[in-house]
């Protein structure tokens, strides 16, 4: 064996992979995914692209559609005093909706868009 002692220092200096995210988690509000699903469960809308659209994986979206449409609590509290509506048949010639303390009457033919800006702006009043 030889006597001459040879060392090899190796330095290693840790680094991100190209592969790899920046950030490992973002963090969302709950208004900014109460506002992804409701835009996600709208009649003919296509998740996969409004989930890129907001820069996240489609995957995660239909996650958070699953649990506020099997009624999570989480999502419950999220949704609480949105505006919802529900198909009735009516034979009456007028519906009348409290919001606030104030007594909304509109003709039971009245558009669903229309009665949204109503209500929203008796809230907001």
């Amino acid at each position: 064996m030889n006597d001459a002692r040879n060392f090899h220092v190796i330095e290693a200096v840790p680094d991100r992979l190209g592969v790899s995210p920046a950030r490992s988690h973002r963090r969302w509000s709950q208004e900014a995914k109460a506002r992804l699903i409701e835009a996600s469960l709208v009649a003919g809308a296509n998740v996969s692209a409004i989930a890129r659209e907001a820069g996240m994986a489609p995957s995660q979206l239909f996650g958070w559609r699953r649990k506020a449409l099997k009624g999570d609590t989480a999502s419950r509290r999220a949704n609480e005093g949105r505006l919802g509506f529900v198909e009735i048949a009516t034979t009456a010639a007028q519906v009348e909706i409290e919001v606030g303390g104030m007594i909304i009457r509109a003709g039971a033919d009245i558009g669903q868009d229309q009665l949204v800006k109503i209500i929203r702006a008796v809230k907001t009043a």
